[in-house]
């Protein structure tokens, strides 16, 4: 299996990968921003378990064909880009109701399964961990031990608790943010404004980056 040296060099470069904002990232600040701690954590496992869906293709050899095929991966990004400036555009439509929508603890009423179903559609297609895991994590697989699928599966699943660690810590701190706005109407519909606007730039950026071969 894997040895320690290689799990804590992948862990390494996750963490890199990770820790620096992208799709996923800005998409959970945006709805922390939106409407709260609840959606914004609820998105964050949405998020994951979209990666969990990329690390099993990967781990079957879906991944291969994605990293191969510009089409493929370029209709997965615009597919991905268009949903994000879709949910910026619904958030914007719906931002009279900011203030009435928050509940004691700074969270949104109702659309759980929603905001999950959402953020698992913007994990599935973020285009950095697409690329991320079809393109760096085979190449930390140890092929000479043999159990190539389960080693895969094991690297995936440390991406994603340090994704995991990672997002929740920016979800919490833009829903904190987000209560102070809350004491006022005008702040609070000032950062609503922006985490449509968040959403709906994201996309933007999501279809004009990534690959150009």
């Amino acid at each position: 299996m894997l040895s320690s040296e290689r799990l804590l060099a992948f862990a390494a470069m996750s963490f890199l990968l990770i820790v620096i904002p992208g799709p996923s990232v800005l998409f959970v600040i945006g709805r922390a921003l939106a409407q709260g701690r609840r959606a914004a954590l609820t998105t964050v496992v949405g998020n994951t378990v979209g990666a969990c869906v990329l690390v099993v293709a990967v781990a079957l050899g879906v991944g291969s064909v994605v990293e191969r095929s510009v089409l493929v991966f370029t209709a997965l990004k615009l597919v991905g880009a268009a949903y994000l400036v879709h949910l910026g555009v619904r958030a914007w439509r719906k931002r009279g109701s900011s203030q009435t929508s928050v509940t004691g603890d700074g969270s949104a009423r109702g659309g759980g399964l929603r905001t999950l179903w959402e953020g698992f559609a913007v994990g599935v297609a973020n285009p950095k961990t697409m690329v991320f895991f079809a393109a760096v994590l085979p190449q930390f697989v140890d092929r000479a031990q043999g159990h190539v699928v389960v080693q895969m599966l094991l690297l995936g699943a440390v991406f994603n608790l340090i994704a995991v660690a990672c997002d929740s810590v920016w979800g919490l701190a833009a829903a904190t943010g987000r209560d102070w706005f809350a004491r006022s109407p005008r702040r609070l519909s000032l950062v609503g404004g922006l985490g449509w606007l968040t959403m709906i730039g994201l996309g933007i950026t999501v279809a004009a980056t990534g690959r150009k071969d």
